[in-house]
Formats: C-alpha cells, structure tokens, sequence
C-alpha cells in the first residue's frame, strides 16, 4: 500500500493541467475564489477513476474519432483556460475580472484532461492490493488517492494565491501567469504527443 500511496503523491503532484490551472486560478483570483473550481475538479477527477475503472473510458477511447473529437476539444479547452489565467494577471484586469472558473469548468477539465486518464489507469491497473477483494480493493485505493488528491490542489491553490496576495509589479505578476498558463499547455502537448504514439 506504501508503494501505491507513493505512485499516487508523485502522478498527483507532478505538473499538469489540474494542479497548474489550480494554482493559476488561485494566483489570478485567490484562495476562497478558487475552492469552486478545485470541487469541480475532485468532482471531474472521481468521475474519471469511475469510467476507467468500470471499462468505460477504454471503450469510448477505442473509437478513433471519439478519441480525436476529444483530443480537438481537450486542446480547445486548455487553450482556453490557459489564455484565462495568462491574460488575468494585472492588477487592473484582476480588479475588472468578471467572473473565474468555477466548478463546471473543473470538471470539463478533468473530463478531457489526457493526464487525469493516464494517471487513473496507472493506478487503478498497475497496482495490486488485495488480489482476492476487487470491491475493497476498489474502495481502498480510492480512499487513497483522495486523501493525497485534495491537499495536493489545496496546497496548490494556496501557492498561487499568495503570488497574488504579494506586492508585485504588474509585469512580474503576468510573467508568472504566463508562465503557468505555458507549462500547463506544455505538459498537455507532451500527454498528447504520447497519445499519439
């Protein structure tokens, strides 16, 4: 069980498009503003561990043009989202923000984000547990990887938001969100070049 814990810390951890837009989300609109779309993506996250588990995303993946529909609309999305955390970085548009991603876009993140489907296959196939209780095998691992999973996307949160809790220039504070929103879509090209192989 200690092998898995920490198969899931390192697969969790690591930079992707959830803990990266978490903590952009945290650094353009703060902590308590970036819970909702931390749920969303627990949400969304949970609901792919059940579709890998149950067979379903190996089935629907199976369909080349599913699999390329949601490839065009994963990469759409992230872009998306990532111009959202880029271009939120001044102090001024900050203050003129309208509206920051909430749950449903949590969850339509993880729903086609290519890392939430490698890393649950991983877990939930390569690792074995209890050989002879499948349910509580099941049961155990999820329990698991939710006690990793949200203090992982917390702590991400909160590092983010106290970029946007410190004194920066304004030019400094969008290089950061720059920054964030080019490594998540640097690792989504990586996930998707990998895909493709």
């Amino acid at each position: 069980m200690l092998s898995f814990a920490t198969a899931v810390f390192l697969l969790i951890i690591t930079p992707g498009p959830g803990v990266l837009s978490t903590a952009g989300v945290g650094a353009a609109y703060g902590f308590r503003a970036g819970l909702p779309y931390v749920l969303g993506l627990f949400i969304g996250t949970n609901m792919v561990a059940l579709a890998v588990i149950s067979g379903l995303a190996a089935l629907i993946l199976a369909n080349p043009y599913i699999r390329t529909g949601l490839m065009i609309a994963s990469t759409l999305y992230l872009l998306y989202l990532a111009a959202r955390i880029a271009f939120a970085g001044s102090r001024v548009a900050f203050i003129q923000a309208r509206k920051q991603p909430g749950v449903i876009a949590g969850v339509l993140l993880q729903a086609i984000n290519p890392k939430a489907y490698v890393v649950n296959t991983t877990l939930f196939s390569g690792f074995v547990i209890f050989a002879d209780a499948l349910t509580r095998e099941i049961t155990v691992k999820l329990v698991i990887v939710n006690a990793i999973w949200i203090p992982i996307h917390l702590l991400w949160l909160w590092m983010g938001s106290i970029l946007e809790r410190l004194d920066l220039p304004d030019r400094t504070h969008r290089r950061v969100n720059m920054a964030m929103a080019a490594a998540m879509l640097g690792v989504v090209a990586l996930a998707s070049l990998s895909a493709l192989k």
